[in-house]
């Protein structure tokens, strides 16, 4: 088993733990996650290891940045691994329902299992899974807390807004 090493970093949601093997980012763990869902006991803290995405995340909740760039290193079944590339291709400030991601994986009858592979997602935020919303609009089900997942579509939808709004005054 490859050593992982993990490192915890402010943000505007709390405290973010971030958990990186050799390959890449394996975990990382929203404020209320790490009680949830805590990372094993022989995963040791080194708040010097990750900085990649610290630097990366702190861009994103700066408004700075919409994609990242990041090794990761995912660890699910073939239909997890699947849903979590899906989620990948939902474009910042936007978002989809599970059937819509469901139809996208060419599994259309599989949303419960993909709400479920959802939820199981091991690096939310960069791989974007709070971009997926119930048929009906409303925010339903989210690891980190539905509050997390507003906040996170919130800051969004603020910065596509800003975007628009200069790209605006600069054609003006």
């Amino acid at each position: 088993m490859s050593e992982i090493k993990y490192a915890l970093m402010p943000s505007p949601l709390g405290q973010i733990a971030v958990a990186v093997s050799a390959k890449g980012i394996r975990r990382l763990a929203l404020p209320s996650q790490l009680e949830l869902r805590p990372f094993p006991a022989d995963w040791q803290r080194d708040d010097s290891v990750a900085d990649a995405a610290k630097i990366q995340l702190a861009e994103y909740f700066a408004g700075e940045r919409r994609h990242f760039d990041l090794a990761l290193d995912l660890q699910g079944t073939d239909f997890q691994e699947a849903v979590w590339a899906a989620l990948q291709t939902v474009a910042y400030g936007t978002h989809c329902s599970y059937g819509e991601l469901a139809q996208q994986i060419g599994r259309p009858k599989a949303v419960r299992a993909l709400g479920a592979a959802n939820g199981r997602n091991p690096v939310p935020i960069i791989v974007p899974c709070h971009r997926v919303i119930g048929a009906n609009g409303k925010l339903t089900g989210y690891f980190g807390g539905e509050s997390i997942k507003s906040e996170l579509l919130a800051l969004e939808q603020r910065v596509c807004e800003a975007t628009s709004a200069s790209a605006g005054l600069a054609q003006g």
